[in-house]
């Protein structure tokens, strides 16, 4: 085949329609500019994190505990590196002697050089390193406008009064989202045991900062000290594994924000493949021309394959360029998720990707309608008015489907890591075209047979018959209208759920208060400060700190000798929160075994310890009194199920813990199901009340204030009376809770926004399209008498009934998948709000009608006689 030939008649025979073509190709270029903008900020993102991982942990290795070291342990820390910084991080309350304000805040007690890389940026910026040598603290500068403080006022912490050095602009490992939810102070180390805040039982997390020489092998290090912090229950991060698990988190919003710009391009290829189908069906007559004069069949097929692939190239052109422009945007719409600050810059990666979707993804949807040109004989120019002779099934096209599929579902796999999540992925968007393309066949069927007997108006008639006639765009509308609502619908459904959620937790039955590490004590006279308020009680939980010893009889000594079961082993080194009790809370069952309530004396059910079976206090003590020890049975212990089945545990396995210093041996008696995320206390174990009311512990106080400025006034009181009891408000947090999935909506909202624009201009020209075929009807209804009001709301209706019956489908589909969204994914309660929905739906059905009857205007403006003499 002559190839300059055939470039130049797809080019010529483009000539008269080229507008329709361009106007198609804008779908194409607005889910590319989607995908190009998102690979490029990936790209950015990633090589960011690169740049800056050593300055967002601030070292090259870090080391952190859940309990102060002892000697031995000590002296190992100072032998990993000479230079060092120790810090001790703990959530407490401070006060504002200023205005007798308090805050829930992250305490950070410092000792050493601290960042190595990076810095703490501070106003003044002396006030850095001024504050190490005396009494004297960084302040979150966010929180020093919200309480009118200022340089040279004080913070009380603890039993000390704290001059403020200076204000605390970022700092490294601290996010935007945890400084919203708990604002970050600064002290001196030297000041933490006069602070008071550092008791037994108290939750404070020690790290030990390294700075090491430039040549020194930082993983290889990693990989020695490994074994022994791992035994003392010890974790480390180094500036690779930061990097890596910075990237992986922001690689699966990256794959997320990849797949909304997906379906957008996909949305627009709906349109495309549509759009060639009727191109074709048009060009039929031109075709069969051509092959009278002798133009094979490979020959026409490859002059219009050459359209359909330039307007993919053409379009993805456009695109990257519009890519590229917004790949500068996006840094400013996700920059309050960003834990790094993004460096730009062109990614030809990323253009190269994009153009290659764009033009693989046009012949694949263009292939299709294009097979038909196979099937257009010389004859068809003598049969073209009463028979189309490509309408039987071609075998070629399951093929065509095939590959559609198959480039989905491998690009659904790129995105998500998983085949599964692929195929589901793939699958719902079968199962949503399908439901649409079945409602569009549907309604035309129905209002056929509606339509047959029906005595309305004639321009009532029309417009409906129109949905059902010779060569309509009903079903590629419907497709492209429900789609986009789908779409858009499940984000703003998404949205509402997890609202709902969060006013669930801010109900008039929900604790909005809670008091922990409240010492033995204080306990009694938290509870008069508490219904002196006029507040209630809502719940007492006492926390204990232990760990597990062994698991079914293997220590981790002996599970180091095994390459199987580290996930025990990985359980031994984690410290654990347990509680007791002789009830289950509100968010909890029992989903096999057995509960017990109580053992020992006075108990009804379950395992019996003997008398004296209650732990002594005594750190060291032998485990002789303990049940389990030698004096009795296990103790039964009710277990989180998802914990249980990480650690392969069942009914009657047993778990030796230790308690402070003291052994405790317990049997798994039952299974709990939890809801984590409701605003209460949860824990993966919890003991029978009578084993463990002697062991060293702290309390949780929950309870309930009617305002914030009750809220005010009680912390204030809680603050100066109990300075080492911290409180947080959870109508606070949840209100920070609700600014955060605000920012998340708005940066899934503005991607979701291309999926919208890819529907409008589908919308566009599935209409525009269809308006050279209603043409000639037009004016022939114009000539048998119709006015131009006839034939507008003729249109009107068509154009209105086809939008609401799309939205509503594609309403249907978003509340189906948004309520697999909420028990499958987020395990959360289903509940959408009617009204913006409503909205939506009347929203689609004026741009659909408001569309049609846009492009419909030239029709009415056009003589009847143009049209005859054109047709002529």
């Amino acid at each position: 085949m002559n190839l300059r030939w055939l470039l130049l008649m797809a080019w010529r025979d483009s000539r008269k329609n080229r507008s329709r073509l361009f106007l198609f190709m804008g779908s194409i270029s607005a889910g590319i500019a989607a995908l190009v903008a998102i690979y490029s900020f990936g790209a950015d993102l990633n090589r960011s994190v690169d740049e800056q991982a050593a300055s967002l942990i601030g070292a090259d290795f870090t080391v952190s505990a859940n309990r102060p070291p002892d000697t031995a342990q000590a002296r190992y820390l100072a032998q990993i590196g000479p230079t060092r910084s120790e810090e001790e991080q703990f959530n407490s309350m401070i006060f504002f002697p200023k205005n007798g304000s308090s805050r829930f805040v992250q305490v950070r007690a410092l000792q050493g050089g601290f960042p190595y890389y990076g810095q703490l940026e501070t106003q003044p910026q002396s006030a850095a390193v001024g504050f190490r040598n005396k009494q004297a603290a960084l302040v979150d500068h966010s929180l020093m406008l919200q309480y009118g403080m200022k340089v040279g006022d004080s913070i009380k912490v603890g039993y000390l009064t704290f001059i403020i050095e200076g204000a605390l602009d970022k700092a490294p490992n601290q996010s935007g989202f945890s400084a919203s939810l708990a604002p970050v102070v600064y002290i001196p180390l030297t000041y933490m045991t006069a602070t008071g805040l550092s008791q037994r039982g108290s939750r404070i997390l020690y790290k030990w900062y390294y700075q090491f020489a430039k040549d020194t092998d930082v993983d290889a290090l990693a990989d020695r000290v490994t074994p022994w912090l791992d035994q003392h229950g010890m974790s480390h991060e180094t500036v690779a594994m930061r990097k890596e698990n910075t990237g992986k988190a922001f690689e699966n919003m990256t794959h997320f924000l990849s797949l909304v710009g997906f379906a957008a391009l996909l949305l627009g290829c709906i349109g495309v493949a549509s759009a060639v189908q009727i191109y074709i069906r048009e060009k039929s007559p031109t075709i069969a021309v051509m092959r009278c004069l002798g133009v094979t069949v490979p020959k026409a097929f490859c002059i219009y394959l050459f359209q359909v692939a330039g307007i993919g190239l053409i379009g993805s052109l456009i695109g990257v360029g519009a890519g590229v422009l917004l790949q500068w945007i996006l840094p400013m719409a996700f920059g309050d998720l960003l834990p790094v600050e993004v460096k730009t810059a062109i990614s030809w990666t990323a253009i190269g990707q994009g153009l290659v979707i764009g033009l693989v993804i046009a012949l694949l949807f263009g292939f299709l309608p294009l097979l038909s040109i196979r099937r257009i004989t010389p004859l068809y120019t003598l049969r073209s008015s009463y028979e189309r002779s490509f309408q039987s099934l071609d075998p070629w096209r399951f093929p065509v489907y095939l590959g559609m599929i198959a480039f989905i579902t491998c690009f659904a796999r790129i995105q998500m890591k998983s085949w599964t999540q692929a195929a589901f992925f793939t699958l719902g968007l079968l199962l949503a075209y399908a439901l649409l393309t079945l409602v569009a066949i549907g309604l035309r069927r129905v209002l056929r047979s509606i339509m047959r007997n029906s005595r309305w108006r004639f321009s009532v008639r029309q417009g409906f018959a129109n949905l059902y006639r010779p060569n309509n765009q009903t079903i590629v509308l419907v497709v492209a209208i429900g789609l986009s609502t789908a779409l858009v619908s499940v984000m703003f459904f998404t949205q509402d759920i997890l609202m709902g959620q969060l006013a669930l937790a801010s109900s008039k039955s929900q604790a909005n208060t809670i008091l922990f590490d409240i010492q033995t004590d204080q306990e009694k006279s938290l509870d008069s400060l508490i219904k002196a308020q006029g507040m209630p009680v809502l719940e007492k939980v006492p926390i204990l700190s232990m760990r597990i010893n062994a698991i079914k009889g293997f220590t981790s000594d002996a599970l180091k000798k095994l390459d199987t079961l580290q996930e025990w082993r990985w359980a031994m080194g984690e410290e654990l929160r347990a509680t007791y009790r002789d009830h289950l809370s509100t968010t909890e069952y029992i989903t096999k075994g057995k509960w017990t309530p109580r053992v020992g004396p006075g108990s009804t059910s379950g395992a019996a310890a003997p008398p004296g079976a209650s732990m002594g206090t005594t750190p060291g003590a032998p485990s002789g009194g303990a049940p389990g020890a030698g004096a009795g049975a296990p103790v039964p212990v009710s277990m989180e199920e998802g914990y249980a089945k990480r650690l392969g545990l069942h009914i009657g396995d047993l778990i030796r813990f230790n308690v402070q210093g003291m052994e405790l041996t317990a049997e798994v008696g039952s299974l709990r199901k939890v809801e984590w995320n409701r605003m209460q206390t949860n824990f993966r174990f919890v003991f029978p009340a009578g084993v463990l009311e002697d062991a060293p512990q702290f309390r949780v106080i929950l309870t309930r204030t009617a305002s914030q400025e009750a809220s005010a006034h009680f912390q204030q009181l809680v603050v100066r009376q109990f300075p080492t009891v911290s409180l947080i408000d959870l109508s606070a947090i949840l209100s920070i809770l609700s600014s955060i999935i605000d920012k998340i909506g708005y940066a899934i909202h503005f991607m979701a926004s291309f999926s919208i624009l890819t529907g409008l201009i589908v919308l566009i020209a599935s209409v525009r399209n269809s308006k050279y075929q209603r043409l000639q009807e037009s004016v022939l209804l114009r000539t048998l008498g119709a006015s131009r009001r006839q034939v507008w709301t003729i249109n009107a209706l068509e154009y209105f009934f086809l939008g609401a019956i799309s939205a509503i489908t594609g309403l249907l589909i978003a509340v189906l998948g948004s309520w697999m969204m909420a028990r499958y994914l987020f395990k959360l309660p289903f509940s959408i709000h009617a009204l913006p929905a409503i909205g939506l739906l009347g929203v689609v059905c004026l741009l659909t009608t408001g569309i049609g009857l846009l492009n419909s205007r030239g029709i009415l403006n056009r003589s009847t006689l143009e049209v005859l003499r054109t047709e002529v």
